[in-house]
C-alpha cells in the first residue's frame, strides 16, 4: 500500500488540471510547467495509486470512472491545502493577499466598476482577481476551492450550499417599448403581464429562472427568442416590441439613453437578494464579512436606479 512520502500536492496538482482541460498540454501550460515533466509525475501518481485515472489516444484524454473519484478527492486535498495557507496568511492580515471573487453577470457590469476602486482604498493589501460566470460555475469554484468569495443573487436553494452576507435588495421592473399600453401605468400589476409576450435570457441565468417564474404565474407568453445577456434583452424590447423584466441595478446602463419605458410594480414588488456568498468554513469567512459590510456601504447608484426606475 502507498504511504503519503509516495504522492505531492503537486502531482495532485497536475492530475486535477488534466482532469479540467482533458488534455496534458493544456495542463501543462495551465501549471507553468513542460508537458513531458507533467505527464511523467501523473504516470508516477496513477503507478503510486495502483488506478488507471486517464484513458488517453492520439486524439482526446478522458477521465475513468473509477479516476472520477480519485480526482474529485484530490480536489478536496488541494481545497484543504489552500485553506490551511490561507488561515496561517490570515493570523498576520486577513485582508492582505489574493482573494478570488466572482459575479453573476447581471450584476457584474452594473456594479463591480464601481465597488472594486472602494474595495481597493479600504483594503490596499488585498489583491482582487476577478471572474464573472454564472451561477452554477461560480458555487462550483466556490466549492472546489477556485473561488473565495461572489456575489449572487440567493434563493433557497443556494442558501443550504453557501454561507452568505446580504448586501442589497434589487426589485424587478418593466421593461417596454414606447407607446406600450403599460406606459400609461404609473406601476404594474402582476396580472398586467397576463397573455403578454416577455422576452427573457438564456438557461442557466438565475434571473432567467427567477422572471420566468413570475411571467408562468400570471399567464405571460415566453417569446422564442433567449438573450444572453440583459444588454441584449433591453435591445430587443425595442426590437421585437415585446416587453421583459430587468433588475432596477440595471436600468441606468442599459436604459441611459430612455429608449424604453420602464415601470416599477406595485408593492410588494418581485425582486431578488444580493449576497456576497463564500462556502462554509472557508478561514477568512470574518474577513469576507467585513468586506461584505463595505460593499454595503459603497453599493452603487441607489438614488439614481430608483429616479431611472420611476415613472416618467
Amino acid at each position: 500500500m502507498a504511504s503519503l512520502n509516495d504522492l505531492t500536492l503537486r502531482q495532485l496538482e497536475y492530475l486535477v488540471a488534466v482532469a479540467d482541460t482533458l488534455g496534458f498540454r493544456r495542463a501543462a501550460e495551465r501549471c507553468h510547467v513542460s508537458q513531458p515533466a507533467l505527464s511523467a509525475q501523473v504516470q508516477q501518481l496513477e503507478s503510486v495509486l495502483g488506478v488507471k485515472v486517464f484513458e488517453r489516444d492520439a486524439r482526446r484524454v478522458m477521465v475513468t470512472p473509477e479516476g472520477g473519484e480519485l480526482v474529485a478527492r484530490a480536489r478536496r486535498v488541494l481545497t484543504e491545502a489552500e485553506d490551511l495557507l490561507t488561515a496561517a496568511a490570515r493570523m498576520g492580515d486577513p485582508f492582505a493577499g489574493p482573494l478570488q471573487l466572482g459575479a453573476i453577470p447581471t450584476v457584474a457590469p452594473y456594479v463591480l466598476p464601481e465597488v472594486v476602486p472602494a474595495l481597493v482604498r479600504h483594503y490596499p493589501k488585498l489583491q482582487l482577481r476577478l471572474r464573472e460566470e454564472k451561477t452554477a460555475a461560480l458555487v462550483r469554484d466556490m466549492e472546489e476551492g477556485r473561488l473565495d468569495a461572489a456575489l449572487l443573487a440567493l434563493d433557497a436553494e443556494l442558501g443550504r450550499k453557501v454561507e452568505h452576507a446580504v448586501i442589497a435588495e434589487d426589485p424587478f421592473v418593466v421593461a417596454a417599448p414606447p407607446g406600450h399600453p403599460l406606459e400609461k401605468k404609473k406601476q404594474v400589476q402582476l396580472r398586467d403581464l397576463d397573455d403578454e409576450d416577455v422576452l427573457l435570457l438564456e438557461d442557466g441565468h438565475c434571473f432567467r429562472s427567477q422572471a420566468l417564474a413570475l411571467c408562468t404565474r400570471v399567464g405571460a407568453r415566453e417569446v422564442d427568442f433567449r438573450a444572453t445577456s440583459l444588454t441584449t434583452l433591453a435591445q430587443m424590447v425595442m426590437a421585437a416590441g415585446s416587453v421583459t423584466l430587468l433588475p432596477r441595478l440595471a436600468v441606468p446602463t442599459e436604459n441611459r439613453q430612455g429608449q424604453l419605458v420602464v415601470r416599477p410594480f406595485a408593492p410588494p414588488a418581485p425582486g431578488r437578494t444580493l449576497v456576497l456568498a463564500w462556502r462554509p468554513g472557508h478561514p477568512r469567512a470574518e474577513a469576507l464579512r467585513a468586506i461584505s459590510a463595505t460593499l454595503r456601504s459603497v453599493w452603487p447608484g441607489k438614488a439614481k436606479v430608483s429616479a431611472a426606475a420611476s415613472p416618467k
